[in-house]
């Protein structure tokens, strides 16, 4: 097992004074996601060896540079006359944690599992003064013998996945001395569209119902959870594709119907399917900007009590069921919730209800288009966590480091009690497809 020993841990502050008393106010959609934090881990080849940390020196350099674009992570959190989260963008600054590792990066790979990765993305849990506490967290592990992984951390109340990719892609460009390709936007979530205020329209209360009902507080986990990652292939997300014959179904939708129909065998559920939602990102359907900065992952119910006993069959129902929701998921939907949810203003928002397996749609995630140093140094693998490890258990579909323009391509992350975890590497269902199992 290669060794971690961490050398520091220090803040970083923005290259540029941020404006005195500048805030920056969170959205109902963030406020939501409070007790849920983001861990992202990248890991480099980095085979040109440097000695001295220079690596650590450079992308220290850089990250004080892209943090003047993003003050909001560089700030603090503060609550407002109304008792929500804001952020007094004071340039506090960010905690880095600078590391070493025994070895390789290709040998840590060859036999990392959830608890070893985790040792690469530090996180430290609020106390009571959050006046001092880093809502991001970066850890930089470089590996004595070659290669280098790249921590994040962050609260959710601030950034989901797709933001907290957005910039570690920014701080590679700045890195490599580049124009940032997607520049964050700090502004409130939309209005609703004027051509849509139709008072007796029907409200999509199954979606608010989603956010309505949760568990007043989340149970421990029962067992140490372990987390599997599994490769397909174009030819193998097509094949899943395929088994859906007359319903054109997303890359995603039929992966996430082949995995609650194989999680819902291991568990050996007597109703059926074991109730699940997806979790979807809905900036396209928002009309917001590809750099808008803030939560937009919307989550929704997909509850399908299928008795059926033809693994096939229930893959086919399952798909269709995930369909139909995704597919009522639009604008107006979505800002039913918005506006049910701000009409709360007064309670403390409800927190959503992770007791349900959940399976996340993370196929907009650039993870393999961040370079730090040249072309030929792209990540060869990207770890995504969405903690804590709670509930029926936790799905993320992500895009695959052999994906390119066209490809199919796909990595699936699965975090499940232990041992449903090896059971369901050993699924029929599954194991059809014959999945690459990267981390067991």
């Amino acid at each position: 097992m290669a060794q971690i020993s961490s050398i520091c841990k220090r803040s970083v502050v923005s290259s540029e004074p941020v404006q005195s008393g500048k805030t920056c106010q969170l959205s109902v959609l963030d406020r939501v996601m409070e007790k849920n934090n983001v861990r992202i881990v990248l890991y480099n080849k980095n085979q040109v060896k440097k000695d001295g940390g220079e690596t650590t020196r450079k992308l220290k350099e850089s990250l004080a540079e892209v943090l003047s674009s993003f003050p909001i992570i560089t700030g603090r959190l503060a609550k407002t006359p109304e008792g929500h989260w804001t952020i007094n963008c004071n340039d506090a600054g960010v905690r880095i944690v600078e590391a070493k590792a025994e070895g390789n990066v290709e040998e840590w790979l060859r036999n990392v599992n959830r608890d070893k990765e985790l040792l690469l993305v530090h996180w430290e849990v609020m106390l009571h003064k959050p006046y001092f506490w880093s809502t991001f967290y970066i850890q930089l592990t470089e590996f004595k013998q070659g290669g280098i992984a790249i921590g994040l951390s962050c609260s959710h109340l601030l950034a989901d996945p797709i933001c907290a990719t957005m910039f570690l892609k920014a701080w590679a460009e700045t890195t490599l001395g580049r124009t940032m390709t997607s520049p964050p936007f700090f502004h409130p979530l939309p209005p609703r569209r004027p051509a849509n205020i139709n008072q007796n329209r029907r409200h999509y209360y199954e979606l608010i119902n989603c956010y309505k009902n949760p568990i007043p507080s989340l149970p421990a986990p029962q067992h140490a959870t372990s987390t599997i990652t599994l490769e397909f292939s174009h030819q193998m997300v097509t094949a899943c594709m395929t088994m859906h014959e007359g319903l054109t179904l997303t890359p995603f939708e039929a992966l996430a119907a082949l995995f609650w129909v194989a999680i819902s065998k291991v568990k050996e559920s007597k109703r059926g399917l074991i109730k699940m939602s997806i979790c979807l990102d809905m900036r396209k359907v928002l009309g917001l900007d590809k750099g808008f900065f803030g939560n937009c992952m919307i989550y929704n119910k997909v509850d399908f009590a299928s008795r059926l006993d033809h693994n096939e069959l229930m893959v086919l129902e399952a798909g269709l069921a995930i369909k139909n929701v995704a597919n009522k998921m639009d604008n107006e939907g979505i800002m039913d919730l918005v506006e049910w949810l701000e009409s709360k203003n007064h309670q403390s928002p409800p927190m959503m209800s992770d007791h349900d397996l959940i399976c996340v749609n993370l196929e907009n995630v650039e993870a393999y288009n961040i370079m730090f140093d040249d072309e030929q140094n792209k990540p060869i693998r990207a770890s995504y966590y969405v903690e804590p490890a709670v509930g029926e258990g936790k799905i993320l579909i992500l895009p695959s480091p052999e994906s390119s323009k066209g490809s199919l391509n796909k990595v699936v992350m699965v975090t499940l009690p232990g041992d449903e975890a090896v059971k369901l590497c050993q699924e029929a269902l599954l194991m059809k497809f014959c999945p690459t199992i990267c981390m067991a």
